[in-house]
């Protein structure tokens, strides 16, 4: 009897372990692709941060070649989405041939290839879970993944962030379904619009019928290379090239900083890859404030302007656009703005950060989110905008031929309508604008040509709407003077010329800030002299091209009264 009892014991024990197996194998079949293992915090910097050091996840023999095998089937989802768009010119071109009867007829033996096809790459799959299955590291690392969508706990979200995977895979870390926002329309947030222009009823038909043409080529370039142009970020094939780049710029912000990466849902849907830097431990001043930071059109989080905040000693909390990197989407200005949104959001309810201890840092195209932040959050800190513009559109008409004038106006103003400047007007708090005296991408004009450069305009169209009795034709006079100046020696001959007293000029703005205690615009009597502090307190020139990255030491927080 007990020797039959143990027999059916150690049945059991195997039946049971046969099942743990197969399950194993199962969840290395179906897991993500593992990158990076960073070890946990277990040194001590001489700067006193923690050094996490990591090492590149290396793939076992089996492993390895099938993950080679199925990596060949991204590139041909790229050939795919190629010849997806081109579809069109190509059915068109087999009709005029005649080819196209043919061209039906081959589709039955082709997907039979592509079934045999299937069915080889499944078989490659499965063998490379048996790889993954053999690797005791990998095996961890889908144990912690696994304990962590069962139970989202901080202990066990610290472990898993000591590794980096493929981004489909990561737990939510925040949903925008977590708090209720008012700002939230059917689109998402609410965006500023163009005025709608007034028509009567025949007429607006009329003007539908004739300009429907013209809306549907609109439509098309937006959303084809129109988009694509204006955010080269979010074309695979660019990302395809950077990845080690972006891997390498991830690990340092994770093993140097301690940064904690986290994945948000915004109301559309879309996945926001973010990354946070917490500085509040440190007992440094500017560990308080927390920087939020919007890339450029071109930018990541991984190699973009975290590092100038981060060197400067601040909390840092930077993402990805939608479309970028591992943040999914489109980046449309609506999807842009809901993404930044969710991750205000996680700032003030995940993070703890009061909306005074944030600062919206952006460069270049990225100062459309921040500026919809502050329209939209009147209570952050300050405003810091780096070879930032006014308006998209008249960069758009640089770039385009002039018969293209009408699309060009027409398909920026409804697709794509980076109206930085409108949303910036809104806002009442302190600003800082940053401008590249070799600006080569933002001027109408050229490198050289300092006054086409559309920071001017945004400066211009600010101080305009917040001293407007100043700003008259002889104020703007004195302003684009100065801005002409193309360096500190220029710049210093026009402010000696006015022989500005600053001390002077900012005591009587504190005086009658005191006295009214108003919103702007100000009814700040004509005080031409005061037009240049002001001037340069809300710019500061910065002797670069636009893409040099800003150094911690030009990084200030604006000027307030």
């Amino acid at each position: 009897l007990s020797l039959t009892r143990s027999m059916v014991g150690v049945g059991f024990r195997s039946h049971c372990g046969g099942r743990m197996a197969v399950w194993q194998w199962l969840r290395c079949f179906s897991g993500p692709r593992l990158q990076r293992i960073h070890r946990s915090p277990d040194q001590t910097r001489p700067d006193g941060r923690s050094s996490r050091r990591g090492f590149n996840y290396q793939p076992r023999g089996l492993e390895k070649h099938t993950d080679n095998i199925l990596g060949w089937v991204s590139v041909a989802s790229t050939v795919w989405s190629l010849s997806y768009y081109s579809s069109p010119l190509l059915l068109c071109y087999l009709y005029r041939k005649g080819g196209l009867d043919g061209f039906v007829s081959k589709l039955v033996p082709v997907s039979q290839y592509l079934g045999t096809i299937l069915i080889c790459l499944l078989g490659v799959a499965c063998l490379r879970g048996w790889g993954r299955w053999k690797n005791p590291e990998y095996l961890q690392f889908i144990s912690i993944l696994e304990e962590n969508k069962r139970n989202h706990s901080p202990e066990n979200k610290r472990k898993l962030r000591c590794f980096t995977f493929d981004f489909p895979h990561w737990p939510q870390d925040f949903s925008w379904r977590e708090v209720s926002s008012p700002k939230l329309t059917k689109a998402g947030v609410s965006l500023l619009k163009p005025e709608p222009k007034l028509r009567g009823t025949a007429d607006s038909i009329l003007y539908s019928v004739r300009t429907l043409p013209c809306h549907i080529i609109g439509y098309l370039v937006a959303h084809t290379f129109g988009r694509r142009m204006l955010y080269p970020g979010s074309v695979g094939l660019l990302q395809k090239a950077m990845k080690p780049m972006l891997m390498q710029g991830q690990a340092k912000l994770i093993e140097e900083y301690d940064g904690q990466r986290n994945k948000l849902v915004a109301c559309d849907g879309n996945e926001i890859d973010t990354m946070f830097v917490d500085r509040r431990r440190d007992g440094g001043h500017n560990g308080k404030t927390l920087v939020i930071c919007c890339e450029g059109n071109a930018g990541f989080y991984e190699v973009g302007c975290m590092n100038t905040p981060l060197d400067a000693g601040y909390s840092v909390l930077g993402w990805n656009h939608p479309g970028f990197g591992d943040s999914t989407g489109v980046p449309f200005p609506q999807n842009e703005a809901n993404a930044m949104d969710v991750v205000i959001q996680f700032a003030v309810h995940k993070l703890g950060f009061q909306l005074n201890d944030i600062i919206v840092y952006a460069w270049s195209i990225g100062g459309f989110t921040a500026t919809w932040a502050v329209m939209s959050y009147p209570e952050i800190q300050s405003l810091v905008l780096d070879a930032s513009f006014d308006d998209l559109l008249p960069l758009a008409l640089k770039v385009m031929p002039e018969s293209w004038r009408p699309l060009v106006q027409y398909t920026v103003r409804r697709y794509v309508n980076l109206n930085n400047a409108e949303q910036l007007l809104k806002y009442q708090g302190p600003v800082l604008l940053i401008r590249r005296s070799r600006d080569e991408i933002i001027t109408t004009g050229g490198p050289e040509d300092i006054m086409s450069n559309r920071g001017n305009d945004l400066l211009l169209k600010l101080l305009q709407s917040r001293y407007p009795k100043i700003m008259t034709d002889e104020g703007i006079r004195v302003v684009k003077q100065w801005l002409g100046a193309s360096n500190q020696l220029e710049e210093a001959s026009v402010y000696s010329g006015y022989e500005v007293d600053d001390g002077w000029c900012v005591s009587v703005l504190q005086s009658y800030q005191a006295d009214r205690d108003v919103l702007f615009p100000w009814s700040v009597g004509k005080m031409l002299l005061s037009l240049l502090p002001k001037a340069r307190k809300y710019m500061r020139n910065f002797e670069s091209t636009h893409c040099t990255p800003l150094p911690a030491s030009e990084f200030h927080s604006p000027w307030k009264l």
